[in-house]
């Protein structure tokens, strides 16, 4: 008889392929690496005049020359915002003028007006009048004002007044309070309590021993007592 061939089960149809997830590409082994960028040059200013100089150089700083004359001199030290405006007033030169505008000529001008403040302002306006070594008003500026201070400081410490002495303790020169700020050393206040407690617990110990020698003694005099006695 002939063979019978196993009978295979139906084929069931293909289902829906699940999405996979995309490939992703393969990442460069060498990165490149992004090129620094050039630095951005300065906008254009309006009004501005060819020889235009953006940094003047004046009483040893270095100014802004896109700023007006009277906020530019503002930097430096010794200079205020009137003291600026007089200087422009007297050189006659526009306050809202920007700095770098200003030719050589009349910058040198500002600066020599600046050394002679002391004799065109009045003794109010001026940061050191009536100087205790020459006795005549002077403007300082510049680097000066910095060393005068210190000379002064360096001054009092020599001759040991009250001011002299706070400073070298690093106290508070001008009469402020220094129970909460300014405190230099232990900051006794802010432990009080637990110091108070710490003292206490000292004073019952030491207490406690005393009479612990107390009675030591009291004891050794009995003792010496009765062998007297005895004798």
């Amino acid at each position: 008889m002939p063979e019978e061939k196993p009978v295979l089960p139906p084929e069931s149809p293909p289902g829906p392929q699940k999405a996979g997830k995309p490939e992703k590409p393969a990442k460069k082994k060498e990165e490149e690496k992004e090129e620094p960028k050039a630095p951005r040059a300065p906008k254009k200013l309006e009004g501005v005049k060819e020889d235009f100089r953006y940094i003047v150089r004046m009483a040893n700083a270095d100014l802004d020359g896109t700023r007006s004359v009277s906020y530019a001199l503002t930097t430096i030290p010794g200079v205020g915002i009137r003291v600026a405006e007089t200087v422009a007033d007297l050189e006659n030169v526009s306050r809202t003028e920007r700095l770098g505008n200003l030719s050589e000529e009349q910058t040198d001008k500002i600066a020599e007006t600046l050394t002679n403040l002391g004799e065109v302002f009045p003794h109010w306006m001026v940061n050191r009048p009536k100087d205790w070594e020459s006795g005549i008003d002077i403007h300082l500026f510049g680097p000066d004002v910095e060393i005068r201070r210190r000379d002064d400081i360096n001054r009092m410490k020599m001759i040991r007044s009250y001011k002299g002495v706070r400073h070298e303790t690093g106290q508070k020169v001008r009469g402020q309070r220094t129970r909460s700020n300014g405190r230099t050393g232990l900051t006794v206040g802010v432990t009080k309590k637990t110091a108070l407690a710490a003292a206490a617990a000292k004073k019952e110990e030491e207490g406690g021993k005393k009479k612990e020698k107390k009675e030591e003694k009291k004891e050794e005099k009995t003792e010496e007592k009765k062998e007297e006695k005895k004798e």
